[in-house]
């Protein structure tokens, strides 16, 4: 159900675990009883297993103190997990943990009417200078657009790829993070450039998400670039008070020094003179005009009628430039329109054919989340948005917000579903109410291991939730079923509990002991790429072991009081047998 980023990135997860899932059904329900009758013919006992036997021993040992206590133990579960809960507000939120590429990626934006030859002399000096830390292996630089010309940018975009070593073998110790940091300071002596730290692909998919070189932006939209700049100025002055918000600059439209010669119309007039005899000399005189062609062989070019440059090389020099009149009089062009140097655009940003002005920042050392709840909150008290202009939040944020917001659609539906499901396996509501109780003591013990390792909640972390809450349903399935069955056969509701709780030990455990075992690998990867699994993985281990223990010693207890109301009444005695 996923969209956009996300969706690329965990569509595949979503299709691999749904047919391995079907896969395995059609395995157990075919091949695994013909193998049964043919590999178990003679007379199959169970070997004894100390380890196992300590197992069910102590876990039988807890249950019975729980039992002992039974309205104690249930209160006291029921107040930690709704504190459990009530710590997921305690969780930073992103949209995905950030990867590590094993580089960084710098973009230096410096100012915009800057020429090539000062542009490539800056690049060279800070490549020298990043090259130069030990933790770096070699440094690319990169000066204007690229060779395909497909980003349109001008020599005041310099980007640099900064291989590093890895990082175990780095003598300072020092973190990746932290080395950013101490780049950051170092180039801050460059007065007038804003920088941007990110990785290769990282910044590829970030300038596609928010339309900006940067992480995160915040577009103003509207008709005046001048206003809209403005109110940018303004935003980001608001951004660079608040905690975490590094890389913060202004993408600007305006920054092109330009010549600005206005033809007065009364002027004109006055003199005779026509429009299109001025705009035809003003094209020759400045910017040049082709009078004829010269041939080599099969080629061509333009021959060029230019004036020189000590004749248009500033305001007061144009100005003394002629232009006939109709009466055969010259007169100045200073005369005929007013001329003057203006800072004009040099881009115009669209999205959806609206023109915007935005500022570009990234997040570091705290959860984005919170980060740009703070800024939007300072922002909108703050920036007064004239009549006809809006913001817009874009980049990862917006990423997180849609994908969160999908996620709020898709767990409760997927609940609903699960529920059905219960509902036509027990014939009952109440008992697919009561295995529906597994998922929030399966969400503490997530929440609990997020805190634990200091995850943020992400969308990686919400598909381990929804992948756990199918683990813990499942033992919940197998505990109710054995409690059922076993009153079935004549034994008192104490009894079946308990015997359903010894006879479960083993399988509910070996289910969350797989899972877990086979996400260890996952959730203790340190790797290149290995952010964006480790959370799944974290949540799942963490909430099985919360499931688990609550499967074993509150769950059963919980099911008992349920069918003790509906099977006995107020002086113990039997009212029906027939669940």
């Amino acid at each position: 159900a996923f969209q956009k980023v996300e969706g690329k990135m965990f569509s595949p997860l979503a299709y691999t675990l749904g047919f391995a899932l079907l896969g395995a059904l059609i395995f157990t329900l075919t091949l695994v009883p013909q193998l049964s009758s043919m590999l178990l013919k003679r007379n199959v006992r169970e070997r004894h297993n100390p380890f196992l036997a300590w197992i069910n021993r102590v876990s039988v040992s807890i249950f019975d103190r729980c039992h002992a206590h039974k309205k104690t133990t249930i209160g006291i579960a029921s107040l930690v997990a709704a504190v459990g809960l009530w710590c997921f507000t305690l969780l930073g939120t992103e949209f995905l943990p950030q990867l590590n590429e094993g580089s960084i990626y710098i973009r230096a934006t410096l100012p915009q009417s800057i020429s090539l030859d000062e542009s490539v002399k800056l690049a060279n000096r800070m490549r020298r200078e990043l090259a130069s830390y030990p933790e770096v292996r070699q440094v690319l630089s990169q000066t204007g657009r690229p060779n395909d010309g497909t980003d349109a940018t001008g020599f005041y975009n310099i980007e640099f790829h900064v291989d590093i070593y890895p990082e175990k073998d780095w003598e300072s110790k020092l973190t990746k993070l932290q080395l950013i940091d101490k780049m950051q300071e170092d180039l801050s002596v460059y007065p007038g450039i804003d920088f941007n730290f990110s990785q290769p692909i990282t910044d590829n998919v970030e300038e596609a998400a928010s339309g900006v070189k940067g992480s995160i932006a915040v577009k103003v939209f509207g008709k005046d670039l001048y206003e809209s700049e403005k109110l940018a100025v303004q935003i980001d002055k608001i951004l660079n008070t608040v905690q975490g918000i590094e890389d913060l600059g202004v993408i600007r439209n305006i920054g092109q020094p330009e010549l600005r010669i206005e033809l007065n119309e009364r002027q004109l007039a006055r003199y005779g003179v026509a429009k299109e005899d001025v705009q035809s000399i003003i094209e020759m005189a400045i910017g040049g005009k082709s009078a004829s062609l010269l041939y080599e062989d099969e080629r061509k070019f333009n021959i060029m009628v230019r004036y020189s440059e000590e004749f248009r090389q500033n305001e007061e020099e144009i100005g003394k430039i002629l232009v006939p009149a109709m009466d055969g009089t010259m007169v100045p062009i200073k005369e005929l329109a007013d001329i003057t140097t203006i800072t004009g655009p040099l881009l115009i940003f669209r999205d959806n054919h609206a023109r915007f002005c935005a500022v570009k920042f990234s997040v570091r050392g705290r959860d984005m989340g919170t980060a740009v709840a703070e800024a939007q909150k300072k922002v909108n008290a703050s920036v007064h948005l004239p009549a006809g202009y809006s913001l817009k939040w874009t980049g990862d944020f917006e990423n997180q917000q849609r994908a969160s917001k999908r996620l709020a659609q898709v767990v409760p539906i997927s609940i609903a579903i699960i529920f059905i499901i219960l509902f036509i396996l027990f014939s009952n509501a109440r008992d697919a109410g009561l295995v529906l109780l597994n998922v929030p003591f399966a969400a503490v013990g997530g929440i609990a291991a997020l805190l634990i390792t200091g995850f943020n909640f992400s969308i990686s972390a919400g598909i381990g939730f929804i992948a756990l809450f199918g683990i813990c349903i499942q033992n919940g399935v197998i505990m109710i079923s054995d409690i059922k069955a076993n009153l079935k056969l004549g034994s008192s509701l104490q009894e079946a509990t308990k015997e359903g709780v010894r006879s479960r030990i083993r399988p509910v455990i070996m289910t969350a002991a797989m899972a877990a075992i086979g996400l260890l690998p996952a959730a203790m990867s340190h790797g290149i790429g290995s952010e964006s699994q480790r959370p799944l993985a974290i949540v799942i281990i963490g909430g099985l072991i919360g499931a688990t223990f609550f499967a074993l010693f509150i769950f059963p207890l919980i099911v008992e009081v349920v069918y003790e109301r509906m099977l006995y009444d107020k002086n113990g005695k039997l009212l029906q047998r027939r669940i």
